[in-house]
């Protein structure tokens, strides 16, 4: 703890926000942050790191949408003693996200080593164009479809947009949206469906880490890392609610352009 310096203190504040702030947009956080590390020559942080910063982009999601969590708890609930068509939808709704976890969670467990493989800068500045590319022909796309018209087609498909965004590069915001407005949800339940499923991803992510949190270098970089932790907790936090209005007026298409410019960019200059 002797060893930490002023610099190393804003080095993981500014490491905390930058991942806050691009874990909701569909840019993907882990791209930009290796792309941070490459041209900014910053230390890649530990694997204890990157899971305290993801739980707290966890923590910003689950605070913002605290109130359709809880609704879908307790419909979900009363939908075993009281069938009605809120606590039905509610009930379907959890299904559907627990369909739309398995293929992420399955690929991630079976080709963890091999994706990890793919993780380059120039990987990463490819998969940001194809990011821009699925944002721009998605852009205009107004659907129809709410909450209660999912469907079990519509949770794998979305789903394995996800699992394709274990790919380094590939947003996974990104990946489900374009996913679920491919399939005729509207902005909002496109949003509402990529985020909550979010949250099972994200808490799987943060149990596989424990043994590291428990093992890593927490002790000494405590600090660091509690700064990193609230830096990303409140730029996620303002970072969702501001992608929440980018989605409401149909912006997605500011995105596609940023994903083209940053991926060409990179593949000039990397």
């Amino acid at each position: 703890m002797n060893d930490v310096t002023l610099q190393d203190l804003l080095i993981y504040l500014f490491l905390g926000v930058f991942q806050g702030v691009t874990e909701p947009i569909p840019i993907s956080s882990s791209g930009h942050l290796q792309l941070a590390q490459h041209f900014l020559g910053i230390h890649n942080p530990s694997l204890t790191f990157e899971v305290l910063v993801n739980t707290a982009s966890l923590f910003a999601v689950l605070i913002i949408y605290r109130k359709d969590l809880t609704r879908l708890i307790v419909n979900g609930l009363r939908f075993f003693n009281t069938k009605t068509p809120e606590t039905k939808r509610d009930f379907n709704f959890i299904v559907y996200l627990i369909i739309g976890t398995i293929p992420a969670g399955v690929i991630g467990i079976l080709f963890d080593d091999e994706i990890e493989k793919l993780s380059s800068v120039k990987t990463v500045a490819i998969t940001l164009i194809i990011t821009g590319i699925a944002l721009w022909l998605i852009r205009n796309l107004r659907g129809r479809k709410f909450d209660g018209d999912l469907s079990g087609k519509d949770a794998i498909i979305i789903g394995l947009a996800q699992a394709v965004a274990l790919i380094p590069g590939i947003s996974r915001s990104g990946a489900t949206i374009v996913a679920a407005m491919g399939r005729g949800l509207n902005q909002e339940t496109a949003l509402r469906y990529s985020f909550l499923l979010y949250i099972p991803v994200s808490v799987g992510v943060m149990v596989f880490g424990i043994e590291d949190l428990l093992t890593g270098d927490i002790g000494s970089m405590w600090l660091p890392y509690l700064v990193a932790f609230i830096g990303s907790l409140i730029a996620s936090y303002f970072s969702l609610k501001w992608f929440m209005n980018i989605m409401a007026r149909g912006n997605l298409k500011y995105f596609a352009i940023y994903c083209f410019i940053a991926g060409a960019a990179v593949l000039l200059f990397a």
